[in-house]
């Protein structure tokens, strides 16, 4: 069981996909930092197709907002805040960061994936300092193991993220995102975003985007998703992308 466990997770780190004649590209979309504001996380739910949401842990629509995605046949991610370098102030309810201790580090996990309904898997919030430390990401990956239905979503906010590697050498199923929509948040800049996504896509058969529940972003997911299909490509959740890259090794 370790060791198909183990390859599970070495092939998602392999993004390279070619598509052919008998399979379009593949685009997974990921909503994320869900559960503060209702109205603009119910927007962002009210999107077509199989886009994803990740929650965010202990927030006052958060729950909500899960068991509405989950109602609508959507995907729901735990969106779970990991310690960045620049973190200042108080952490993040539910956040993991580096002075925890083992028991208290994996126990702060459990909290957080019991207070998001429905998680299929785990995506990282912020995350730059924590991600590059090899004990807390093994905790991290140990305890995401433990449930063994769940994978990972390395947002990839640092170049120097370890995350793939420790989930493969754990045996955690991971693959991490390629594109950020709304880096910058203008209207112009997502649609350009949105054309590299298609462009990742068409030339590797997948690629996997991370947006925000901004207006800007919604207003333009929420125009161009449906012409996806007829311009060649297919939206897909984010778990069927996973199971697609594994089908393709």
């Amino acid at each position: 069981m370790m060791v198909g466990r183990f390859l599970l997770a070495a092939a998602m780190t392999l993004l390279v996909v070619q598509g052919t004649a008998d399979t379009p590209p593949r685009i997974a979309i990921i909503i994320d930092d869900l559960g503060y504001h209702f109205e603009a996380g119910r927007r962002a739910i009210d999107l077509p197709g199989p886009v994803a949401y990740a929650v965010l842990p202990a927030t006052p629509s958060g729950q909500r907002l899960a068991r509405i995605a989950h109602e609508r046949g959507k995907e729901v991610l735990l969106h779970l805040p990991l310690q960045s370098v620049d973190h200042s102030g108080p952490a993040e309810p539910g956040a993991l960061m580096l002075d925890m201790s083992r028991t208290i580090f994996q126990a702060a996990f459990a909290d957080a994936i019991a207070a998001v309904p429905y998680a299929v898997g785990v995506s990282s919030h912020r995350g730059s300092l924590l991600t590059r430390h090899p004990g807390h990401m093994g905790w991290l990956m140990e305890a995401i193991r433990r449930r063994e239905d769940l994978f990972f979503i390395d947002s990839y906010t640092t170049h120097e993220s370890i995350a793939l590697q420790i989930a493969a050498e754990t045996g955690v199923t991971a693959i991490r995102r390629d594109v950020f929509l709304d880096h910058d948040r203008a209207t112009e800049a997502v649609v350009r975003e949105l054309d590299r996504l298609k462009a990742m896509a068409h030339k590797r058969g997948t690629a996997v985007a991370i947006g925000h529940p901004f207006p800007e972003t919604l207003e333009v997911l929420e125009r161009e998703l449906p012409k996806l299909r007829e311009q060649g490509f297919e939206l897909v959740s984010i778990s069927e992308l996973i199971a697609m890259q594994l089908n393709r090794i």
